[in-house]
């Protein structure tokens, strides 16, 4: 199963929340083949490593493919210019010019090109971390976690969510708990991390930014036709304004998390939250509680 965490904005919670439920759900497992895999997809800025130490057991490099011009192939028919869609390619007298952080690797210039002058080439997007944590209280099976670094100057997320997804899937068992810390917002990289998700988690926090925001990130739900909740984070801070918008919408609390100074001092220090706080941990077991009515912890992911 397939639990992600997004928001209309960042600073929210987001992540606060997505390493606590990991490690919370992997808690109370039963002692058997689960296992809670939780994925940093802000591959622009990946931060729950900063609240988990974990053991290093795979470092990969990622790559996409993109065109590369072999001039003495090239018979300057312009084919290639006209048929790129992004405007990656441009022809000149004597040269062809390739911007590759504009071209989204659909291959169509490489397959149509007659001379076969544009062979696809690896180029660096990132590297994939994964580390394996196992804490004492935690259930048989480890707890793991994956984590995605954008490459500096790459423009475009998405090549490197969609990597890190297949690595996931590819690596872990199909009946697995794989929760996604996202990016924030409602652009690409969002839609590409919450697609395939069963159930999204959309954090908010009860003040008029996080209210317009959350209507953005409600709307992308919608658009997508995605089963989602929402928690409210910082609760107690602002107006009644988020509770009122999700009783008018028919949308879910599935929880509230107080704003408390305690929980605030325990996250500055990078711990596990619900470990210190019954409050949180009451919030934490709604969220699950809920999830596990509307969807299997053991259906397919």
């Amino acid at each position: 199963m397939k639990i992600a965490i997004a928001s209309g904005k960042g600073g929210t919670g987001k992540t606060t929340l997505a390493v606590n439920l990991a490690s919370f759900i992997q808690n109370i497992l039963p002692k058997q083949n689960e296992e809670v895999v939780l994925i940093d997809l802000d591959v622009e800025e990946p931060n729950a490593g900063l609240f988990i130490s974990g053991e290093l057991i795979h470092k990969e490099e990622q790559f996409r493919l993109v065109p590369q011009w072999i001039e003495g192939k090239c018979t300057f028919c312009d084919k290639c210019q006209s048929l790129c869609q992004f405007n990656a390619i441009a022809q000149l007298p004597k040269t062809l010019l390739i911007y590759p952080e504009l071209c989204h690797s659909c291959f169509a210039c490489s397959e149509l090109c007659p001379e076969q002058a544009l062979p696809m080439v690896n180029r660096k997007i990132g590297i994939l971390n994964h580390y394996n944590v196992h804490y004492d209280f935690a259930s048989q099976s480890d707890f793991s976690f994956i984590e995605s670094i954008l490459q500096i100057g790459e423009p475009s997320a998405v090549p490197l969510i969609k990597k890190t997804k297949e690595y996931t899937r590819d690596a872990f068992h199909i009946n697995c708990i794989k929760i996604f810390d996202c990016p924030p917002g409602t652009s690409c990289p969002v839609i590409e991390a919450v697609k395939d998700a069963d159930f999204t988690i959309l954090v908010t926090e009860p003040t008029p930014f996080g209210l317009h925001d959350l209507k953005l990130a409600v709307e992308t739900m919608k658009k997508l036709d995605k089963r989602f909740g929402v928690v409210i984070n910082r609760d107690g801070i602002g107006n009644e304004g988020v509770e009122e918008y999700c009783s008018n919408e028919n949308i879910q609390i599935l929880a509230k998390i107080p704003n408390d100074k305690k929980i605030a001092e325990q996250y500055s220090r990078g711990e596990l939250i619900y470990k210190k706080s019954n409050e949180f941990r009451l919030q934490l077991e709604a969220i699950q509680n809920y999830i596990n009515t509307v969807l299997s912890f053991c259906s397919p992911g």
